[in-house]
């Protein structure tokens, strides 16, 4: 009887303006090559985040995608070009006043 545990990223979206990068990961458990459970987890990455100051400035951040599988970094570095983060940038302001 042979248990295995394995994970996958079994689904990645790209969905708004802004380009957010959707990751499913599957946590699939199985015995004798036979499926028991899948479970999910779930995350999102935006290109940039922004803080409001103190002082009214705003704070614009790069998202560090350096800790996502070289998949998911590939499609950041494809759909988060120069435009989409200063709209991003643009977008977070507005939604902070």
């Amino acid at each position: 009887m042979a248990i295995t545990k394995t994970t996958e990223q079994d689904k990645i979206e790209i969905v708004g303006t802004g380009k957010d990068i959707q990751v499913r990961t599957a946590t699939v458990i199985k015995e004798d090559g036979v499926e028991l459970t899948r479970s999910f987890h779930r995350h999102a990455l935006s290109c940039v985040s922004t803080v409001k100051n103190e002082d009214d400035s705003f704070t614009h951040t790069d998202t560090d995608i350096s800790g996502e599988s070289s998949e998911v970094q590939a499609i950041a570095n494809a759909v988060w070009t120069d435009d989409i983060k200063a709209a991003k940038r643009t977008a977070n302001e507005a939604s902070l006043v």
